[in-house]
């Protein structure tokens, strides 16, 4: 029997990903490379997670097989399907996600599965294995990953599995959570998980672990998030990304109510300089002192005198508040009627009625006078300035003419347009395909004929949901004092911010918006103010119906400095 050749190793790995993709039951689009992790148990099932290709769209997805597939998959796929209407660089795009049929797993789309996109980058896990993260990198990571879970529970759906090994950190700066979402979720659990999160990039993990420690907000934090007790927990996910988004009080100002920070960042209530006749009341880290309840006054018609705490702990006797005497002539201003009951027995009525008679007849006297004062006034000096003005030639400034006599300044007016030395697709938030990255050269090649365009996304003009924007980036190879941007579209409709900046930023925040606006066959886009920049930013945020479905083309980018 002749002897069999070895197989190739490329044969091997074919025979694998065959036998993968048949023990998955996906369909033929999706191939298996690698498992990833261990297997997760559910209460419906046991859930796999793969790394595959996506062979219509050449790209990497992750896919997560549930097994069973039919009824016991049903409310993952729901939550799903609810999390693909999510449009949020912190969260993992849901792709496509099917129920598949019960009892036939083993066959090429009988399986249950939710296709996630695939991200890259060091795991929140790896990340502190060598040890605490800096405070600021702290905030950004953990506030970037509670607004992505706020804008879940938005939509109604509790995203779960936010442990250290789904959070990756991204090469641009950004975060990501794999495997959206979990198999099972509440919104208490995803608070509390954040806040495990929060304590742990605080902390450390591992050999390097270290006590927790740290800004004394982001410890209180950490622990009301944890908290299950009464009044001390957070209200829910916003609140916590709200917290991280404040910035901390620096300097040696206290913060109000009473409370200092001291040296190991416990909150302390300040001791008062007079003695306290109640229990000093503790706080817990974080949490905030009792506002004193306000004393009502209730008056007390009658005269008797009442025992000590017959009103009430929280009422005060009127009889017990302190009047001012007041002397004869201050009273004696009074009316009669006001004045009856407290009348002293030395007063003169006739004294007083003479007063009062004086009063009703000198006011209006007086303040006629006051008024033909005022005018006298207004007519001798106001009039008589203004009229003097008008009998000298030249006195005023003519409205061409400063007063000075210099030369009026001319208003900024645009200047040549710039010369643009290379661009290129800018799409921190895609999933890696190409977005016509070739045809980028026609956007500033002279013609407006030619033009370069999105690819076609379908359900909504904002990209699908997939992501809230794609651009073009312009290097004008010197930073230059620039006026605006004009753009040329062929198809009109598609809004658009031009954004600048002095350095090729990575993440769409490392450049400033300079104006925005709803592209026409030729829009002028004037910034407010001269903008110093080397890089000109074309970011589209909404598309335009097609036949396809929604796209937009820029046919030509002219950039002005400013004259």
């Amino acid at each position: 029997m002749p002897e069999q050749p070895p197989r190739r190793p490329e044969q091997h790995r074919e025979s694998t990903v065959s036998m993968a993709s048949t023990t998955t039951g996906l369909p033929d689009r999706y191939r298996p490379i690698d498992q990833i992790g261990p297997d997760e148990t559910t209460p419906t099932g046991v859930i796999q997670c793969w790394r595959a290709k996506d062979r219509v769209l050449n790209r990497d997805v992750a896919v997560r097989v549930h097994t069973p597939a039919g009824p016991a998959a049903h409310a993952w796929i729901t939550r799903a399907l609810t999390a693909g209407g999510l449009a949020t660089p912190a969260l993992a795009m849901v792709y496509d996600a099917s129920e598949g049929r019960a009892g036939d797993d083993a066959s090429p789309g009988g399986a249950a599965y939710v296709v996630n996109e695939w991200i890259d980058g060091e795991t929140l896990a790896d990340r502190l294995r060598s040890g605490p993260m800096p405070e600021r990198e702290v905030r950004l990571v953990l506030r970037r990953l509670a607004e992505g879970v706020a804008e879940a529970h938005r939509a109604g759906l509790a995203v779960g599995g936010l442990s250290l090994d789904n959070v990756v950190l991204r090469p641009n700066g950004l975060v990501g959570l794999r495997a959206v979402p979990a198999a099972a979720g509440s919104f208490d659990g995803d608070v509390t998980a954040l806040g495990e999160l929060l304590e742990a990039c605080l902390t450390g993990t591992g050999p390097a672990a270290q006590p927790l420690s740290g800004p004394s907000d982001l410890v209180a934090l950490a622990r009301r998030a944890r908290s299950s007790e009464p009044g001390q927990g957070l209200s829910s996910v916003a609140a916590m990304a709200a917290l991280l988004a404040e910035r901390p009080r620096g300097g040696a100002a206290q913060p109000s109510g009473g409370r200092s920070d001291d040296g190991d960042g416990k909150r302390r209530r300040l001791r008062k300089t007079e003695p306290d006749t109640e229990a000093p009341v503790r706080l817990e880290p974080g949490a905030l002192p009792p506002v004193p309840p306000v004393p009502a006054v209730r008056p007390v018609t009658s005269g008797a005198p009442l025992p000590p705490g017959a009103l009430g702990g929280d009422t005060v006797d009127a009889s017990a508040i302190e009047v001012p005497e007041r002397d004869d002539e201050s009273f004696g201003m009074l009316p009669d009627d006001d004045r009856a009951s407290g009348r002293d027995d030395d007063y003169d009525e006739e004294d007083g009625a003479g007063r009062h008679r004086l009063l009703v007849v000198g006011l209006p006297l007086l303040a006629l006078a006051v008024v033909i004062g005022l005018a006298f006034w207004f007519g001798s000096s106001v009039l008589s300035v203004t009229g003097s003005v008008d009998d000298v030639e030249g006195s005023l400034p003519s409205s061409s003419a400063p007063a000075d006599g210099s030369a009026a300044p001319e208003e900024p007016t645009a200047g040549p347009t710039a010369a643009i030395s290379s661009a290129a697709v800018f799409d921190p938030f895609g999933d890696g395909e190409p977005e016509n990255d070739d045809d980028v050269p026609l956007t500033f090649d002279g013609d407006p004929a030619t033009s370069w365009s999105t690819l076609a996304y379908r359900g909504s003009p904002a990209f699908g949901n997939l992501k809230p924007g794609v651009g073009i980036l312009y290097d004008l190879g010197s930073s230059q004092s620039l006026s605006g941007v004009t753009i040329a579209s062929p198809v009109p409709g598609a809004t658009v911010e031009v954004r600048t900046g002095e350095s090729e930023g990575q993440a769409l925040e490392d450049f400033e918006v300079a104006t925005d606006g709803t592209l026409e066959n030729s829009t002028e886009l004037t910034f407010e103010e001269p903008v110093t920049a080397r890089y000109v930013l074309v970011w589209v945020t909404g598309l335009v119906d097609d036949a396809d479905g929604f796209s937009a083309q820029i046919g030509e980018v002219e950039v002005s400095t400013a004259g």
